[in-house]
């Protein structure tokens, strides 16, 4: 779960880091106010928001455990807990 959050949060940030790229690359500086005007900061969160809904997308379609297969519950086994899985 952890690293679905981490995941979601470095999509959103991604847009944010890429301006500062091209900022620096055109020798402006990055850390002025100037440089990051409220309709630019609003395109990329928007910007961010998409890849988050994208990442969520994907991550639901593609991720997860297999759709296949039998359940097999959590047993004790010679006093040992032998955890459920997908058999």
């Amino acid at each position: 779960m952890g690293r679905t959050i981490l995941t979601q949060f470095l999509l959103f940030l991604a847009p944010f880091a890429v301006y500062a790229v091209v900022l620096y690359a055109t020798q402006r500086d990055a850390r002025e106010r100037e440089n990051w005007p409220a309709k630019i900061v609003a395109s990329l969160g928007i910007a961010g928001c998409v890849l988050v809904i994208a990442g969520l997308l994907v991550f639901a379609h593609f991720g997860g455990a297999p759709t296949t297969g039998v359940y097999e519950p959590a047993r004790y086994e010679d006093g040992k807990l032998i955890p459920g899985r997908i058999k």
